[in-house]
């Protein structure tokens, strides 16, 4: 937040300056302050679009890894017998033993990582998680009272909280997606690797 009232406040400060020098017609308003804010203004403007560069070069890609890494961590979990949320997948997969139904759910999230960490067939991985992740929804139809405080939609439980921030993961695959043809044009000998 503050680095938000930073930007509108440098935005302001910035069109002041212009507006100024615009008036005088010289390029500066007459005043040293004036120029000294001038300058830290342009200095600033310069860092802003250098960040911005930097997160619009490099944000979709670290997305792409760090999603991959929490499958990878969260399917571990899973297939080592320590994940906190085993009972959450018996309730969706209740025809299969908890023994075998855990591991291989946590096998499919590790496998699911390593596409999003490596990025190659990046289509297919994309396509498993965003099913995957339209499948822990299920948990909301068939065990509601896992998911809802006294049957009320509005009120989740922690259980319900964990699966609705899966939204955030299915749009973090979006986002992801949106990369792939990109990846394809620029690098025409490795097109494989975009799915």
């Amino acid at each position: 937040m503050a680095y938000l009232c930073l930007v509108l406040r440098f935005q302001t400060c910035k069109f002041d300056c212009c507006y100024f020098n615009e008036i005088t017609g010289d390029g500066r308003f007459g005043l040293n302050e004036l120029s000294v804010i001038h300058r830290l203004v342009v200095r600033l403007d310069r860092a802003d679009q250098r960040v911005v560069e930097v997160m619009a070069a490099h944000g979709l890609g670290l997305l792409r890894i760090s999603l991959g890494v929490v499958f990878i961590w969260f399917g571990l979990l899973k297939v080592i017998g320590v994940t906190p949320v085993a009972d959450l997948v018996t309730a969706v997969i209740s025809w299969v033993p908890a023994a075998l139904s855990v591991p291989l759910v946590g096998l499919f999230e590790v496998v699911l990582g390593v596409g999003l960490v490596v990025g190659y067939g990046l289509r297919f991985t994309l396509l498993l998680l965003w099913l995957h992740l339209a499948g822990t929804f299920l948990l909301l139809l068939v065990r509601p009272d896992l998911t809802f405080q006294s049957g009320n939609l509005l009120f989740l439980t922690a259980d319900g909280e964990f699966v609705i921030k899966n939204l955030v993961l299915i749009s973090g695959g979006i986002a992801v997606g949106s990369t792939v043809r990109r990846h394809e044009q620029k690098s025409p000998t490795e097109s494989g690797r975009g799915g």
